[in-house]
């Protein structure tokens, strides 16, 4: 009998607000160790959290993103567990009444349709890092982390693969960047998952016992995780062994995972209500606020895209990969009034000079003022198509004006009548069985001569007034 994977996802992903959920440090990346500190988030005693605002907004706002219904009176419970990172020995968290429920998002993984269900969002504090260190084979502990505000997104174990899983987690982080609630960067934890996974043979209905895999720090990461722990599971449960229910650390340089604990219920936690906080009421005007702030979304500007420029569906995919990307290309579409033209830029010698420099689309700084220049230029006839390419390079590059830059190396195009005519002279003259060929109807004779009047001004001449002075001459 063959085998199925059933797979259900913790995401959390870190919000987007200046101050930590409990207290006013701020959320900002990196810093010195412990630094980003006070005495609510690193646990003083006689300390209290008062709760952020935003923290709630952007919570409603996923909710109502993602379909979920929205907790009207909520509260906040103390999960209790001892780890270095963990200060308070407890993290704020919402066990029993977590601020959204039964959600959903829609996915298309290979081209097949399938609808995720979400349990739960529920708002939490994060713990610190710990980092090892090889050499001495000790442990430190930085605490800034300690407090930046979460959203955990708990989907029900709807997937059966690591491709709806990946599916799902593109679809997710693009809905998040898109409400601007989180900046999404894996390689800074801004948005990390936990993989449960259990298999069970196929035509079964009762859920295996499962597994938690931890670490996992990018979709490549996730995807080999999943294959793994998988084929692992299958081998044990094959050869009459018994999957036990453990957190596993994954390994992604070895392409291994090994136990590091046995997994928690929800009882060794010993949840209570947190005393400290008030609990949480949010009326219909609240909700109704957020909703009329939510913006167009990833998918819907996939849609409008092709609907109203005409993009192919690869291109509007490009194109809504990023906010800052989506961003760019709307502002150029709306400078230049060429929605095609944008998106070909962007597409095309942005995407390359991203891929060529290692820049991540969230990093992308380029003016949309100076790139709506260039477009009308080459629009205008003013420069060529190379000419064009080059002087985008240089204003990614080195954050060049691209006049000057045309102007300093001499990349206008001509369009001199007298020059142009000169060259087109010169050129009939010396080709006279290429202009015989084309009075014989041999249109392909055009071309050539197009091309030695090009080469004769240097490769500046203006192909439209190169080719009507050609025409004229011939004629």
């Amino acid at each position: 009998m063959s085998w199925e994977t059933v797979i259900g996802l913790e995401v959390h992903t870190e919000l987007a607000t200046k101050s930590k959920i409990f207290c006013a440090c701020t959320t900002a990346f990196g810093g010195s160790p412990n630094t980003h500190v006070c005495p609510v988030c690193s646990g003083m005693p006689g300390t209290l959290p008062r709760l952020n605002r935003q923290v709630v907004e952007f919570a409603i706002r996923t909710g109502l993103a993602l379909d979920c219904d929205i907790t009207r009176y909520g509260k906040f419970d103390r999960k209790n567990y001892v780890y270095p990172d963990l200060p308070k020995a407890y993290q704020v968290s919402q066990l029993y009444a977590p601020i959204c429920q039964n959600g959903h998002l829609d996915i298309d993984a290979g081209g097949v349709p399938k609808t995720i269900a979400i349990r739960e969002i529920h708002m939490e504090e994060d713990a610190g890092k710990l980092i090892h260190d090889p050499l001495t084979g000790s442990t430190l502990v930085d605490y800034n982390r300690c407090g930046v505000p979460l959203l955990e997104i708990v989907s029900q174990p709807d997937f059966r693969s690591a491709a709806e899983v990946l599916a799902y987690l593109e679809k997710l982080r693009e809905t998040l960047l898109f409400l601007e609630v989180s900046d999404c960067k894996m390689q800074e934890g801004s948005l990390r998952a936990d993989v449960n996974l259990s298999v069970r043979r196929t035509g079964e209905t009762a859920l295996g016992t499962r597994t938690e895999m931890k670490n996992l720090n990018s979709f490549r990461a996730i995807g080999r995780a999943i294959a793994y722990e998988a084929a692992r599971q299958i081998d044990v449960l094959e050869e009459g062994g018994v999957i036990t229910q453990e957190t596993r650390r994954w390994d992604d340089d070895k392409g291994v995972s090994y136990s590091m604990r046995s997994k928690e219920n929800a009882q060794d936690y010993r949840y209570f209500p947190e005393p400290d906080l008030l609990p949480l009421r949010v009326d219909d005007d609240w909700v109704e606020r957020e909703r009329a702030a939510l913006p167009e979304l990833a998918h819907q500007k996939r849609a409008r895209y092709i609907a109203d420029y005409g993009l192919s569906e690869k291109d509007a995919a490009t194109l809504t990969g990023h906010k800052r990307v989506s961003d760019l290309f709307e502002a150029l579409a709306d400078k230049t009034a060429a929605p095609r033209e944008a998106a070909n830029l962007v597409t095309g010698e942005l995407m390359r000079l991203l891929n060529r420099t290692g820049t991540l689309p969230e990093d992308l700084s380029a003016d949309s003022g100076t790139l709506a220049r260039l477009i009308t230029l080459v629009l205008d006839g003013k420069i060529n198509r190379n000419a064009y390419k080059e002087a985008v390079e240089a204003v990614f590059t080195e954050d060049a004006d691209p006049d000057e830059y045309i102007s300093a190396h001499g990349l206008l195009m001509l369009s001199d009548d007298g020059a142009v005519a000169e060259a087109v002279a010169a050129v009939v003259a010396d080709n006279p069985k290429s202009v015989a060929d084309y009075r014989a109807g041999k249109q392909q004779a055009l071309g050539f001569l197009m091309g030695q009047a090009m080469r004769r001004l240097g490769g500046k001449g203006n192909p439209a007034a190169v080719s009507q002075a050609l025409k004229e001459r011939l004629n």
